[in-house]
C-alpha cells in the first residue's frame, strides 16, 4: 500500500460518506460497524437491524457483532453507525436505538474495542447518537446532503466509485439475450464435453483455458464458439468446481481437489482432446503463469507402492479435499488472488447476458459467492436468487444461499490482511 491509496477523513461527514462507497450501496435499515486501528480504518461491516428490541434478542445480537469485529486482531476501537428512516419525525430514532448501543457498548469493550462514536442516518437527516447541544445537532438532525457533497464522497465518485440507491446489482443491461441458435452450439459444445469430460487431458485443457481467460484481461466480448465453449464448461459441475477454485487458489489446488474427489479417470487413458475455439487457444491468449507440470497420471504409482507410499497418498487426498471444501468457505489460502476472482466476475457477468439456462444459473451463482467472500452480502443474496429463478433447484445456489442466511462470513472477509479492499488502499 501507498500514501497514493489512502484517504484521510477528517470530519463525521467524510466517515458517513465512505461508508456507502465501500459498501456499494445506501444501507437500508442497518447496523454498519467499522473497526479502527489507532487512527486508520480496518474492517467494514453491515448487518441488518434486530427486527425485535428485547433484551434477550439485543444479547444475542450484540455477542454476534463483537465476535464478528473481533476478527480484525489489530483493532482497538470501533464506530457504530445505525441506517434507519423510522422516527425521525418524533426523535423516536434516538430513544428507539440507545438500548442498542447501550447493549453494544459493553460487549465491544469486551472485546477489547472502544466504542469512539455513534451516528443515526436517515433519507433525509443524520445525527450524533451522543450529541444533546441542540445548537450543534438541531431537531430532527443535519441535512444529508452534508454527506453527499462531503469531500470524501467527491474524491470517491472522482475515483470511479459509485453508490447503489438499494442492494440490486442486476439491472436491465442484465437481461439475458435469447437466441436459439447460439443456444444449439452450446448444447452441441456440452454435448461434445460430457463424451469426455472424466478425461484428465480434458480437465487440465479446461484449466487452461479459463486460466488464460482470467489473466489476459476482459476482452470487449467473445465470439459465439468461444462464448458457447466457455458456458458450456460451467454446466459440467466438477470443471465449474474447478474454475472456482482455480481462481481463488491457482491450478494446483483446483487439480488436487479434483483427484481427491476422483473427478477423472486415472487408468492411463487420457483421452481425446477438446476442440478449443481458435479464439480461446494459447497462441491468441497470455501464456500461462506457471503453476507447476504434473499431470493427474502423475500422482504416483499406483500399483505395487509400498504400504507407507500408500497412507502418503491418502492423507494427500484427505488434505486436498479439505481444501477444495475450504476454499468456497474462505479459508484456503491465507490470501486468496483477488485480482483473478474480479476478473472472473467481470467474465461471468458477460456470460450471463448471453443466453439463458443453466450456464446463466452456475454464473450468477459464481458471482454470488465472489461477492459474499467480498463481504456484500446483500448483493450474494440477490445473485443467488436470480440463479434459482433461473434455474429451479439449482444445487449449488441453494447451498451457498443457505450459508448466507445463516450469517456465516467469509473466512477471508473477517480476516483485515485477507479481506477484498474495493478502493485497493486504507482510509485514515
Amino acid at each position: 500500500m501507498t500514501a497514493d491509496n489512502r484517504v484521510t477523513v477528517s470530519r463525521a461527514e467524510d466517515i458517513l460518506a465512505f461508508i456507502p462507497h465501500a459498501l456499494g450501496l445506501w444501507p437500508k435499515e442497518s447496523l454498519v460497524a467499522i473497526t479502527l486501528r489507532g487512527q486508520t480504518i480496518g474492517a467494514t461491516l453491515r448487518v441488518d437491524l434486530p427486527s425485535a428490541r428485547s433484551e434477550r434478542v439485543l444479547a444475542v445480537y450484540s455477542r454476534t457483532i463483537g465476535e464478528y469485529l473481533e476478527a480484525d486482531r489489530d483493532a482497538d476501537g470501533v464506530l457504530l453507525a445505525i441506517f434507519s428512516d423510522e422516527g425521525w419525525d418524533d426523535g423516536g430514532v434516538v430513544r428507539g436505538n440507545v438500548s442498542l448501543l447501550s447493549s453494544l457498548e459493553p460487549v465491544l469493550a469486551g472485546c477489547g474495542l472502544a466504542l469512539r462514536d455513534a451516528w443515526f442516518i436517515g433519507s433525509e437527516y443524520w445525527r450524533s447518537a451522543f450529541c444533546a447541544d441542540v445548537e450543534c445537532c438541531p431537531i430532527p438532525g443535519r441535512p444529508v446532503d452534508q454527506i453527499l457533497d462531503s469531500r470524501i464522497n467527491a474524491e470517491m465518485v472522482f475515483r470511479g466509485s459509485s453508490v447503489r440507491e438499494s442492494p440490486q446489482l442486476l439491472g436491465p443491461g442484465d437481461e439475458p439475450a435469447v437466441d436459439p441458435g447460439f443456444m444449439r452450439a452450446e448444447d452441441g459444445k456440452l454435448e461434445e464435453m460430457l463424451q469426455g469430460w472424466r478425461s484428465g487431458r480434458a480437465f487440465e485443457e479446461v484449466l487452461d483455458v479459463w486460466t488464460r481467460v482470467l489473466d489476459s484481461g476482459l476482452p470487449e466480448e467473445f465470439d459465439a464458439e468461444a462464448a458457447a465453449f466457455l458456458r458450456a464448461s460451467l454446466r459440467v459441475p466438477a470443471w465449474r468446481d474447478a474454475v472456482v477454485v482455480l481462481a481463488a487458489a491457482g491450478k494446483a489446488v483446483a487439480r488436487g481437489g479434483a483427484e481427491a474427489f476422483c473427478t477423472f479417470y486415472r487408468d492411463g487413458d487420457e483421452g481425446e482432446p477438446l476442440v478449443i475455439p481458435h479464439g480461446l487457444r494459447p497462441a491468441s491468449r497470455v501464456p500461462l503463469k506457471p503453476e507447476g507440470t504434473r499431470r493427474p497420471a502423475e500422482t504416483g504409482n499406483v500399483q505395487g507402492s509400498s504400504g507407507s507410499g500408500e497412507s502418503s497418498r491418502c492423507a494427500d487426498r484427505d488434505i486436498n479435499a479439505l481444501r477444495y471444501g475450504d476454499v468456497l468457505l474462505g479459508l484456503h489460502p491465507e490470501q486468496p488472488d483477488w485480482a483473478r476472482m474480479t476478473s472472473l466476475d467481470e467474465v461471468l457477468a458477460m456470460l450471463s447476458r448471453l443466453g439463458v439456462g443453466e450456464a446463466r444459473a452456475a454464473a450468477l451463482t459464481i458471482r454470488g459467492w465472489i461477492h459474499w467472500c467480498q463481504g456484500r452480502g446483500s448483493f450474494a443474496d440477490e445473485l443467488f436468487s436470480q440463479a434459482n429463478a433461473e434455474q429451479p433447484g439449482y444445487r449449488l445456489a441453494e447451498l451457498l444461499a443457505e450459508v448466507l442466511r445463516r450469517g456465516t462470513v467469509c473466512g477471508w472477509a473477517k480476516n483485515p490482511s485477507s479481506a477484498w479492499r474495493k478502493f485497493g488502499g486504507a482510509a485514515a
